[in-house]
């Protein structure tokens, strides 16, 4: 049968069942809106193209599935590129349709035309620009293909607008085989047995577990080798979820932000089992200080993650889910004999370490942005799916939200990227109709894309953001007030908007606590209520993130208070 590109991209997204798209229409992408509105697809219009991808990633990290986002030629794609480098870093699998000028004007410097494949090309796992109408089913396959497969990522699909409204027969495209890509999802078994072998070895062995635990699904199985083993487990900031944050074997987020339980013992262990991490530097600090009495395994799915960092004593290429079933069971056809026992003087150490220098503060007058976040889990038991702006507003939920489940914290990790958590809650809200979703704000990181209120309140969406309002830009202040003599240049947010008002004028709910005794109260309300909702905490302006590791500093000499 006949169809035209646009009506050919319809079919072939039901057939990967696709069923929310998040977009903003243009000229060029006309024909393919026109045919979207026919279909079932959910069509949530943004108010701006870094929201769709943002919106597009938070829906693929809350419900597993891949994203998907559509917009314009010109600015339309270029809008888009903070939001895909931010899925590159993270590893996240969604797919950016992006309109471009007719195949005849490429080159031309037509209106709105730019080279969209060329500049994404570093922030893509691949990308195409769409040459035929015959072609264009087929690049559809590979683009979800590619953007779940192996290390997961965002791959872009450039449409020039006469690919969408040429006509063609269509026959749709039963399999994908690509020859040169393939990924290795099963690991090599005689290196899984050497990993027996250095845990019966080991004293004072540690789990280090990242975001490729929680992308490949193996939450259950690392919960179930660190239980089967006896190790204490850590997480980077991608991997909160990925092990229970109540087990007694938790041991906190590592890194620059870590606790001082999990950067000790990661100076003092003699085994590092790196599952999915890609040893970033805000994890690692000064790199050959790292682990420095360890034995490190780093299994990946991504062979070009393995030593690339971080040198490795047993490298595993392979899938975390897939792998760690194997190790399971080694584990239980090894004699590991009483493991709770071998590892006593090493859990009391840990549990010393903890005691000595916990994760604390003191509420006084005014309100401590650690006691909103305490009172949010508290209040919502730790069912809520969580998304962070980016700054000091990230690492205070990092650390005193627990999380027990995997996918229920999204942050923008490997980019750091302000105005990420209002779009990616969006997403989130859609994927999970069900889940409570509270975005944990800045007052300067929320600005970036707080023109997504309207999003939410036009799709009905019951979104909560709580912002710990300091009027800073908070996590550079902490810097210039340790680093550069408290010379606070730029980060006074003093002239920011009144928040409530901001959000009425969106027709959502604004709140404000002000004293440490509404602070329980606001949050009451605002959980409670069927709309999106806005509550402004006006917490201590100069309060800091401790712990914190100086850049360049080994993770294991921090600054305490």
């Amino acid at each position: 049968m006949k169809l035209t590109g646009a009506q050919i991209m319809m079919e072939v997204l039901k057939e990967e069942g696709v069923d929310t798209i998040f977009g903003f229409p243009g000229g060029v992408v006309i024909d393919i809106f026109d045919e979207l509105a026919k279909t079932d697809i959910r069509c949530i219009l943004v108010r701006h193209e870094q929201g769709a991808v943002h919106a597009a990633d938070g829906y693929a990290r809350a419900g597993g599935k891949t994203g998907v986002c559509l917009v314009t030629s010109g600015p339309g794609a270029t809008n888009t590129v903070t939001g895909i480098a931010t899925a590159h870093m993270d590893s996240i699998p969604i797919v950016i349709f992006t309109g471009q000028v007719p195949t005849q004007l490429i080159g031309n410097d037509a209106f709105q035309e730019v080279d969209i494949v060329g500049i994404t090309r570093p922030c893509t796992k691949h990308n195409y620009l769409v040459q035929s109408t015959e072609a264009f089913p087929r690049i559809i396959k590979e683009a979800f293909y590619l953007a779940r497969s192996g290390r997961p990522g965002p791959v872009l699909v450039d449409i020039p607008k006469d690919v969408a409204k040429e006509a063609i027969d269509y026959r749709p495209v039963e399999e994908i085989h690509l020859k040169s890509y393939n990924p290795t999802y099963d690991p090599n078994k005689k290196q899984l047995r050497k990993v027996i072998e250095l845990i019966e070895q080991s004293k004072r062995p540690l789990i280090f577990a990242g975001g490729g635990v929680i992308l490949s699904g193996a939450a259950a199985e690392l919960t179930q080798f660190a239980h089967k083993t006896q190790i204490p487990v850590t997480t980077s900031l991608m991997g909160l979820g990925a092990f229970p944050g109540t087990d007694p074997l938790w041991l906190g987020m590592i890194g620059m932000h870590g606790t001082y339980r999990a950067n000790m013992s990661t100076g003092a262990c003699d085994l590092l089992i790196s599952i999915g991490v890609r040893f970033d530097d805000r994890v690692t600090g000064k790199t050959d200080a790292f682990a420095s009495q360890a034995k490190i395994v780093h299994i990946d799915i991504d062979p070009t993650s393995i030593r690339k960092n971080i040198p490795v004593t047993i490298p595993i290429v392979g899938d975390c889910k897939i792998s760690l079933d194997h190790l399971n069971e080694l584990i239980d056809q090894a004699d590991l004999g009483d493991v709770a026992k071998k590892r006593q003087n090493w859990l009391a150490q840990i549990e010393e370490w903890k005691n000595t220098n916990p994760l604390a503060y003191k509420q006084e007058d005014t309100i401590k942005p650690q006691y909103v976040v305490e009172k949010l889990y508290e209040l919502t038991k730790g069912e809520a799916i969580i998304t962070t702006e980016v700054g000091q507003n990230q690492m205070w939920a990092a650390q005193y939200y627990h999380f027990d489940r995997p996918n229920h914290f999204i942050t923008s990790g490997g980019l750091g990227c302000m105005g990420f958590g209002l779009p990616a809650a969006i997403g989130a809200q859609i994927a999970c109709p069900d889940k409570l979703v509270v975005d944990i704000a800045g007052d300067g990181s929320i600005q970036m894309n707080i023109q997504e209120m309207a999003t939410a309140v036009q799709c009905c969406l019951p979104i909560k953001v709580a912002i710990l309002n300091n009027a800073y830009l908070g996590m550079v202040r902490q810097w210039q007030e340790l680093f550069y003599d408290k010379r606070y240049v730029c980060t006074d947010m003093n002239c920011a908007p009144d928040f409530v008002k901001l959000a009425e004028a969106f027709g959502a709910v604004g709140l404000r606590a002000s004293k440490p005794e509404e602070v329980e109260t606001v949050l009451k309300e605002g959980l409670s209520v069927p709309q999106p909702v806005i509550m402004d905490f006006r917490v201590d302006r100069e309060e800091s993130v401790y712990p914190m590791v100086p850049a360049g500093a080994p993770i294991t000499e921090m600054l305490l208070v």
